[in-house]
């Protein structure tokens, strides 16, 4: 049987780490500007603050998926930047893999796509 609350708490964690990790393939970017770009590129249906980014990135930095540089610039306060590592690149494309044919599973049961 498939739970719900513990499945629907997967994939929102799972779609979380997805959704840096992508944000972060073409280059390195820190915290702030990860949030707001996911709340403009989603027309604000996605909203990641920051008390729950910053964790989630440190989990992707245990996990060898990103690397954090902090860089100071004159008359700017040090931010922490973070890219995409060589296994992040290769988990990322596993888990686009993955939604992909989950979605269209989905689809061919729900008729989802057709609406």
């Amino acid at each position: 049987m498939w739970h719900v609350d513990v499945e629907t708490r997967e994939m929102q964690k799972g779609s979380a780490e997805m959704i840096v990790l992508a944000r972060l393939e073409d280059r390195a970017r820190h915290g702030y500007e990860l949030a707001k770009m996911i709340g403009t590129q989603s027309e604000s249906k996605l909203q990641f603050h920051v008390a729950s980014l910053y964790p989630l990135l440190y989990r992707l930095e245990r996990k060898g998926l990103v690397q954090g540089k902090w860089v100071e610039k004159a008359g700017e306060r040090r931010r922490r930047f973070y890219r995409l590592t060589p296994l992040g690149q290769r988990a990322l494309a596993k888990r686009r893999r993955a939604w992909r044919e989950f979605v269209h599973a989905l689809n061919r049961l729900t008729g989802f796509g057709h609406a």
